[in-house]
């Protein structure tokens, strides 16, 4: 099994309140999630309405698809996100047998 997680930082300069910041947030993870059928959730700076963490995580069976998927996914965020992205991380974890 090998899963791939994806950590993105944000920071949202035209957002001017929580209540913004959820909307803009909320139509992102939803976009993924819909999109490219990914668990994704906000995981950080919940109390700062001018910056947002999201994770994203798959699981398959097949490092070169699950790493082409989560390249889609961050090029998809970087070219229609709204906000700007001040830093990503993908790691990709082998468990079990090889």
């Amino acid at each position: 099994m090998v899963v791939a997680v994806a950590r993105v930082r944000f920071r949202l300069p035209a957002s001017h309140s929580l209540k913004g910041k959820r909307k803009v947030m909320k139509s992102l993870l939803s976009q993924v999630r819909h999109r490219y059928n990914m668990a994704c959730s906000e995981t950080d700076f919940q109390d700062i309405w001018q910056s947002a963490e999201i994770g994203i995580c798959t699981v398959g069976n097949s490092e070169p698809v699950l790493s082409s998927a989560m390249e889609k996914v961050l090029g998809f965020l970087e070219s229609t996100c709204p906000c700007e992205i001040v830093d990503s991380e993908l790691e990709i974890i082998h468990m079990g047998r090889r």
